[in-house]
């Protein structure tokens, strides 16, 4: 997950309610800096999005996003999803994802599931819902008694929040969906989005 991760400084985060949408918002997204897209499993074309992005869009990482038991994990594999991420985890998930191969994003809200995702080998964890648990206090606070786990803080996060999240040694990147706002999919303005992913994409990292 660490390489995808690098990729860009902040993961979109799509929830596609009409399929003719997603190649070409994915699109959009990819020409304006960002190229790993997370597609949320919260609706009835999130999947067939999933597989369009995938074949249509071959300079995109596709992932699923809401992923939440083992089923789901291997339906957006066969989907063609190059990675998964969930909004907390259990054990069968986890099992579900080392099993699999397929690099996993599971989300955490507190000190003791980052503690036994990072022992069975997750080095990035979504936190999540970043601003109501906590945002930037609880990062900075987990920074040095987890030392070997980095974030990618979701929930909440905005244009004027993410740089100070971004600025923290402990997080790896940001996840979003003000880089693709409703108003502007669901009118086709992809020059908006574009706009909006280049600036997100020129964000910096520490």
């Amino acid at each position: 997950m660490a390489a995808i991760a690098a990729r860009a400084p902040v993961i979109p985060v799509l929830t596609i309610e009409r399929l003719e949408t997603a190649v070409p918002l994915a699109r959009a997204l990819v020409r304006g800096g960002l190229p790993v897209l997370e597609i949320t499993l919260r609706t009835a074309a999130a999947l067939e999005a999933i597989r369009a992005v995938a074949a249509e869009v071959p300079e995109a990482l596709v992932g699923a996003g809401t992923v939440l038991d083992p089923a789901q994990l291997d339906q957006v594999q066969r989907a063609g999803a190059c990675f998964a991420v969930s909004p907390g985890c259990t054990e069968a998930l986890a099992r579900a994802a080392r099993s699999s191969g397929m690099p996993f994003l599971p989300g955490v809200q507190t000190v003791s599931e980052a503690m036994a995702l990072g022992g069975l080998g997750f080095e990035i964890l979504k936190f999540f819902p970043a601003d109501a648990a906590g945002g930037l206090t609880w990062i900075k606070a987990v920074g040095a008694p987890l030392s070997g786990v980095r974030f990618c803080p979701t929930g909440g996060i905005t244009a004027e929040t993410a740089p100070a999240y971004l600025a923290l040694p402990n997080v790896a990147c940001v996840g979003g969906s003000w880089v693709a706002p409703r108003v502007a999919v669901a009118t086709g303005d992809w020059q908006s989005v574009e706009r909006l992913a280049a600036t997100a994409s020129a964000l910096k990292r520490r």
